[in-house]
C-alpha cells in the first residue's frame, strides 16, 4: 500500500516533506485537510494536529525531518538526502535544524502574529523574529561559501529543509540584497524541479497568505 502523507501544499513543513517525496520518485497519497473527514481523521491520528504525519505499514510518523529519515531508510535506491559518512549526516542534520529552528521558527512567529486580533499583538516577540532573522541570513551568507547546497555539494535533508524556510522567510523579512550568495542559494533551490514542483502545487493557496503574498517567485 501507498504511503499516506496528511498536510496542505502550502505548509512549510509539509512542503520540507513533499520536496523528498520528489526527490525520491516515491508515489505516495497526499491527503489534503481542507477535506471535514481528512481533517477529522488527522485529529485522531495526532492529536497535537502539526502538519504533516506520514501513514506507513501501520506506523504514523510525526515530524517533517523524520519523515525524509523514515524515506531514506526505506527507499535505499532513492537520491540520498542523507549522507553514509555519519560525519557527514551530523553536518546535514545541524544545517536542518538551523534551517527549522532559525529560520522557519522566527518566520512564522511573524505570519502567525498577523493572525492575531489587533489587540493581541506581540510586536516585541515580531521585533526579536527579525533580529533572529538577520542574524541568521548573515550566519548562512558565510557559512554557504563556497557551497552548492547547504551542506557542501549533495542536495540533502538540509535543502528540503532550506527551500520552504528561505521562500516564506524572504517574503515577511526580505534577505539582504548584500547578501548575495543566500540569495543566490534560495534561487538555486527555487529551480530545484523538486521544490518547482511543490511550489507551484502551492500557488493557488497564496490568497492564504497572512498579510499577502507578494508578486513574485
Amino acid at each position: 500500500m501507498e504511503p499516506t502523507l496528511f498536510g496542505h501544499p502550502f505548509a512549510a513543513y509539509c512542503q520540507k516533506v513533499l520536496i523528498a517525496f520528489y526527490e525520491a520518485e516515491a508515489p505516495f497519497r497526499f491527503r489534503v485537510l481542507t477535506d471535514p473527514d481528512t481533517a477529522a481523521e488527522f485529529r485522531s491520528l495526532w492529536p497535537v494536529q502539526r502538519m504533516p504525519i506520514l501513514i506507513e505499514d501501520g506506523r504514523t510518523l510525526m515530524e517533517s525531518t523524520v519523515i525524509i529519515e523514515h524515506l531514506a531508510l526505506t527507499r535505499p535506491a532513492a537520491r540520498p538526502l542523507l549522507p553514509a559518512d555519519p560525519h557527514d549526516a551530523l553536518a546535514v542534520r545541524t544545517m536542518d535544524r538551523i534551517f527549522d529552528n532559525y529560520i522557519m521558527t522566527p518566520m512564522q512567529a511573524i505570519v502567525f502574529d498577523r493572525l492575531r486580533e489587533e489587540g493581541n499583538r506581540d510586536p516585541y516577540g515580531v521585533a526579536q523574529a527579525r533580529r533572529l532573522l538577520d542574524t541568521t541570513y548573515a550566519w548562512l551568507d558565510d557559512t554557504l561559501a563556497g557551497k552548492s547546497w547547504a551542506a557542501g555539494e549533495g542536495f540533502s535533508l538540509a535543502d528540503c529543509a532550506a527551500a520552504p524556510s528561505l521562500f516564506y522567510a524572504d517574503w515577511v523579512h526580505p534577505i539582504d540584497p548584500g547578501l548575495e550568495r543566500l540569495r543566490g542559494y534560495r534561487q538555486r533551490l527555487l529551480e530545484r524541479s523538486s521544490f518547482a514542483h511543490v511550489v507551484d502545487e502551492a500557488r493557488p493557496y497564496r490568497t492564504l497568505f497572512p498579510g499577502g503574498a507578494p508578486d513574485r517567485d
